[in-house]
């Protein structure tokens, strides 16, 4: 089977590579069947330089892209579809993602409980005290009298 794919060339720390078209099975490094263009991810602006056509007529033998090409075809706008997953997690590490996900929920469930029961507490103590107000006697409030005036008789 054919695919199409980058092969690193470049630099130690600046990468540039080839887009190729090659055997499936055979290295990157190995002779290829065609370059179809140049990518430079580390200059900027990125430096793609892709041959359209050539792409669609190898795609059109039946040679297929790979992730990353696949995404940066899409990208450019030469092939239409879906992005692909370019990386995949291996089993181990997608359960060690899921128990943290699920105890991070478990801990968030703990939160919002505790934070309905302060609430429903701050409530009924605010019930409590307009209860306890409204049932509260009204005090008359003592006036001290000013002894009456005595009339005097003339």
């Amino acid at each position: 089977m054919l695919m199409i794919r980058l092969q690193r060339i470049g630099k130690r720390k600046q990468p540039t590579y080839r887009l190729i078209v090659n055997e499936k099975g055979r290295d990157t490094q190995a002779k290829s069947l065609e370059i179809l263009g140049h990518y430079s991810p580390t200059e900027n602006p990125k430096v793609i330089q892709f041959d359209a056509e050539r792409i669609k007529y190898w795609i059109s033998k039946g040679a297929q892209a790979s992730g990353t090409v696949n995404n940066l075809l899409i990208k450019l706008g030469i092939i239409e579809g879906k992005k692909m997953k370019s990386v995949t997690i291996t089993n181990k590490r997608r359960a060690k993602m899921g128990a943290k996900k699920a105890e991070a929920e478990a801990k968030m469930k703990e939160v919002e409980q505790a934070a309905a029961q302060a609430k429903a507490a701050a409530e009924e103590a605010a019930k409590a005290a307009a209860q306890a107000e409204a049932e509260k006697p009204v005090e008359e409030v003592k006036v001290e009298e000013a002894p009456a005036e005595e009339k005097k008789e003339v």
